[in-house]
């Protein structure tokens, strides 16, 4: 279908829908109620039923999650209605090579599933930054990267769901942006602030159903409005509109032409908008960061019952990252031929998919702020403390990420997916470096892991503030950013700051002392099957769960009344049975325990194997 096209649509906020293209009719609206309605009974229910009474019942849900809500957890954690938007938008612009940056998910997730997992579950952590502190020691990589996981999170995740989630909604039902913003904020708070992560994991189980089942519908009512996936590739390649309005600009024609390589995944070097060594090398970087060693994923693969669970979680979740090209690339591409309906069930799905990723992004906030930043200014605060600290945090990130999406709106022309990914390009590659040199080089010390952390952000950020100060430009009107910082392809930057960070880490550990191997022992690759007792470098420190003991002193039961009973029971916060000595060990064992029986091992491993061969012939066939 001819449309047109004009600069003032081409990046920003798009103008609320006149009244005839809202969404009006009772079908419609029936659906996004009975999706509300489903999704809080579901959260009321895995609320109810779990132990969120606890730290590792909050936050880790006790370690007793199965495979497959775990797989669609860490999917839908990852999906939020940025990827609906990002890849659909520029699917439409520039063809199928954006999902590579999903495919290369596929790649990472085993590697998170049988590389990572094991040793952060040996490690005994809850955190990422958790497990720097006890593989390198002191506080201060524990500090930075809490602070900087919560940055991310906030510059990265929430604000760019938030945005693209309520335009959607603008669009759909004519409210206010910020009105929209609110209305998904208070809705998402209310079972992530009381439930916890089990109570965001079945949730995340049932978003996941809702997004799939949309996707489906939508892409095949798009490819049957178009004629079929040859009448397509046909089609796309002749969307070009039929009137071009410029404000008395000429408009170049590759602002509105279809890239020649559309239907290819690796594209030139040099002019390519993502070029193939890029794909090659730099993707990975981003992905190994994001996968491995980012708290929001992390966090759902430790609360799983045991090794095979974990792995079969991965497989499931790579598996449906195969999916986005589909469901999400395609049908944008397809929506420059032509508009789609079912704007009801449109909707519910992209509620699904931004509820889903803010509530994880939110209960892994939480979680950072709470064991890694608040517990070293309150080395005493009980585990009820914890809890409601841990809850309150999360109405001070709603209101900073509110804050954020301006920024959000001006960068990368409009571009959401070039957004996130040049965000995670210059941030996530030092963290990347850090955690891998950590696990697989045990002669890294923490004076190299810091400075090299400190060094790959100081070059991340220049790039960042100078790319938000500048703007990246578009077809009207050329960035005047500096060659020499913002020439670079995002892509090849993180390959830069990645070996950048990993030289400096590497240097200066070996100009100072190692780390016994006494303090390493279950922390790294070539001593993760020790059996010996390690001594953790700061074991003279106290932490927080130490002083368990003393929880709820100053709260006994019978004193509570009616109300408070049910304040109580609401946020989780009723006190638990007191465990016995040898149930705390039997808990302390579960938590560490790497063992997998070998039937499933033997499953899961031929499942990866499969799974690699699948994403090597999608590589090849749209290469």
């Amino acid at each position: 279908m001819a449309s047109t096209v004009s600069p003032s649509t081409m990046a920003g906020t798009p103008e609320p829908p006149p009244l005839s293209d809202r969404i009006q009719n009772a079908a419609d609206i029936s659906v996004i109620v009975i999706y509300f309605l489903v999704v809080m009974a579901v959260g009321l229910w895995a609320m109810l039923r779990t132990n969120r009474g606890t730290i590792g019942g909050f936050f880790l849900a006790g370690r007793d999650v199965a495979w497959w809500p775990m797989g669609a957890s860490l999917f839908a954690s990852n999906i939020g209605s940025g990827h609906f938007v990002g890849l659909a938008g520029t699917g439409a612009a520039s063809g199928v090579a954006t999902t590579t940056f999903e495919w290369t998910s596929s790649i990472m997730l085993p590697i998170l599933g049988w590389i990572f997992v094991p040793i952060y579950i040996k490690a005994g952590v809850m955190t990422m930054p958790e497990y720097l502190k006890k593989r390198f020691g002191g506080e201060r990589l524990q500090v930075y990267l809490s602070i900087l996981s919560l940055f991310i999170c906030v510059t990265l995740s929430i604000s760019s769901d938030i945005f693209s989630g309520a335009i959607f909604i603008q669009l759909a039902l004519g409210l206010d942006l910020y009105l929209a913003i609110f209305i998904l904020l208070a809705i998402t708070a209310v079972y992530t602030i009381t439930g916890g992560l089990a109570s965001v994991i079945y949730t995340d189980t049932l978003q996941t159903i809702i997004m799939l089942i949309g996707s489906f519908i939508l892409m095949a009512f798009a490819f049957n409005e178009v004629g079929g996936y040859e009448s397509f590739t046909e089609k796309y390649m002749n969307a070009i509109p039929s009137v071009v309005k410029g404000d008395n600009l000429t408009i170049n024609a590759r602002c509105y032409t279809p890239r020649e390589d559309s239907f290819h995944i690796f594209r030139d070097p040099v002019t390519g908008d993502i070029p193939w060594p890029g794909i090659v090398f730099g993707t990975p970087i981003t992905a190994l960061w994001y996968w491995c060693t980012n708290q929001v994923i992390v966090q759902r693969c430790l609360c799983g019952k045991d090794m095979s669970h974990v792995k079969a979680a991965c497989i499931m979740c790579a598996y449906l990252k195969l999916l986005p090209m589909f469901l999400m690339v395609m049908p944008g591409m397809i929506s420059r031929i032509l508009y789609t309906g079912l704007r009801g069930l449109m909707l519910s799905v992209m509620l699904a998919s931004l509820m889903s990723s803010l509530t994880s992004i939110f209960n892994s906030a939480s979680t950072l702020f709470t064991i890694d930043l608040y517990t070293k200014v309150r080395k005493q605060a009980s585990e009820k403390e914890l809890l409601i600290v841990g809850r309150l945090f999360l109405l001070l990130l709603s209101v900073v990420s509110i804050v954020w999406v301006p920024l959000v709106q001006v960068s990368q022309n409009g571009q959401l997916i070039h957004y996130i990914e040049s965000i995670s390009s210059y941030l996530g590659p030092p963290v990347a470096a850090a955690y891998l040199l950590a696990i697989f080089c045990k002669r890294v010390n923490e004076q190299g892991a810091f400075w090299g952390l400190m060094v790959g952000l100081v070059m991340g950020l220049i790039r960042m503030i100078t790319e938000f100060a500048y703007g990246t430009g578009s077809c009207l009107a050329a960035s005047n950013c500096p060659k020499i910082i913002c020439g670079v392809h995002y892509l090849y930057f993180s390959i830069i700051l990645f070996f950048g960070s990993m030289l400096v880490i590497l240097g200066i550990s070996l100009l100072t002392k190692p780390i016994p191997d006494v303090h390493l022992y279950r922390l790294c690759w070539a001593l993760r099957n020790s059996t010996e007792e390690r001594i953790d470098i700061d074991a003279e420190e106290k932490s927080w769960n130490e002083t368990e003991d003393s929880v709820d002193e100053d709260y006994p039961e019978q004193s509570r009344g009616c109300l408070k009973k049910a304040y109580d029971l609401f946020c989780g916060l009723q006190k638990g049975p007191k465990l016995t000595k040898e149930e705390e060990e039997a808990l302390s064992k579960k938590l560490t325990d790497t063992s997998e029986r070998p039937l499933w091992r033997t499953v899961v491993n031929i499942n990866a194997i499969l799974l690699l061969a699948v994403v090597v012939f999608l590589h090849g066939y749209y290469a």
